[in-house]
């Protein structure tokens, strides 16, 4: 089991997407962040991932359930996202 599937919300099919796409550690997710996290998977994925998956990386990192971010924190993340892929911030790179 690695690093972030230790995380509330993440299990090792996540942390093995999230590896594929150059995210290893809590830190590599915090510094990149839930959404732009999103994007990349969406980039790379054959079949993009569910909003669960979004909600379940900011649970992540908050330690709380994705149910609850699903909840508490879905109208704030969509925004995000909705502005980010508007802003062509497609490149997380500079993240």
């Amino acid at each position: 089991m690695g690093e972030l599937s230790r995380l509330k919300g993440l299990g090792p099919k996540s942390e093995k997407s999230l590896n594929e796409v150059g995210i290893h550690t809590r830190e590599d997710l915090e510094r990149i962040g839930p959404v732009r996290a999103f994007i990349m998977l969406r980039q790379a994925a054959s079949t993009p991932p569910s909003l669960n998956f979004l909600y379940a990386m900011a649970g992540a990192l908050e330690d709380r359930p994705w149910t609850e971010i699903a909840k508490s924190e879905r109208g704030r993340l969509l925004l995000e996202l909705e502005a980010l892929l508007e802003a062509g911030a497609h490149n997380t790179s500079e993240a």
